[in-house]
């Protein structure tokens, strides 16, 4: 897991020099681009010998270190889990100092960030190495969990849907990826079950409904009534 964060993080970095010279929708495009090429690049004969190629590699689950007494399945599960502790972290205390507040002020106004002397290319360049080096990590363990891994493994779809939890949960929230998770996960199954014939259609219709109820995602909805809450709290105070 290391190793593949590292060396997302190195592979992120690098694509976000250029990148940052686009704006708006040239730089989603510039990333859906990437996305796109490079399964079809690491399916080249000359990375058979790291990749697999088309075939993949077939990878054996994890067992328990030191001898403790758990079974495959349930080792597995601790290590993802202390694996999303520790990224979660790690997250939380890097929007908490001097680099999360330059990314979240490039986030909010630009202008305003630069005007103020943060160094936008970079942090943006910075931005895209952290986010290479999550998906990396992410990456590993749906490997592992899976036994097996190939280019066509993380498809474009795949990276659709992690967008759409992403905005479902709350994009300024990292609790929000829990919730955006869970989404994800559990409403094709919930569409599934309302209709086979069109379960897609189920899924698009409870998404743009979400968005129409929760413009800024589940987080800024408990963010709202947490603040509404707030007001009648101070005015029963005040009466």
């Amino acid at each position: 897991m290391p190793i593949a964060g590292v060396i997302c993080l190195g592979a992120g970095f690098l694509f976000g020099l250029p990148a940052v010279r686009l704006e708006g929708p040239y730089l989603a495009l510039a990333t859906l681009a990437l996305a796109v090429a490079t399964p079809q690049i690491l399916k080249f004969t000359g990375f058979d010998h790291w990749t697999g190629g088309v075939q993949g590699i077939q990878l054996d689950p994890p067992s328990a270190p030191l001898g403790l007494p758990l079974s495959t399945d349930r080792w597995t599960y601790y290590f993802c889990l202390i694996w999303t502790i520790a990224l979660f972290v790690l997250a939380r205390n890097l929007l908490c100092g001097r680099t999360g507040r330059a990314i979240i002020a490039i986030r909010d106004h630009p202008l305003a960030a630069a005007a103020m002397g943060i160094d936008i290319a970079l942090y943006k360049s910075l931005t895209f190495g952290v986010s290479a080096m999550y998906t990396g990590i992410a990456g590993g363990l749906g490997a592992l969990l899976s036994a097996y891994v190939s280019p066509d493994s993380f498809p474009v779809f795949l990276s659709i849907k992690f967008l759409v939890g992403s905005v479902v949960g709350g994009i300024r929230s990292i609790s929000g990826a829990f919730i955006g998770a869970l989404f994800i996960e559990f409403t094709p199954n919930f569409a599934d079950q309302i209709s086979k014939a069109a379960p897609d259609a189920i899924f698009g219709i409870v998404l743009i409904a979400l968005m129409y109820l929760m413009p800024r995602g589940a987080m800024g909805l408990f963010d709202f009534i947490g603040v509404q809450l707030r007001r009648v709290a101070v005015a029963r105070r005040e009466n």
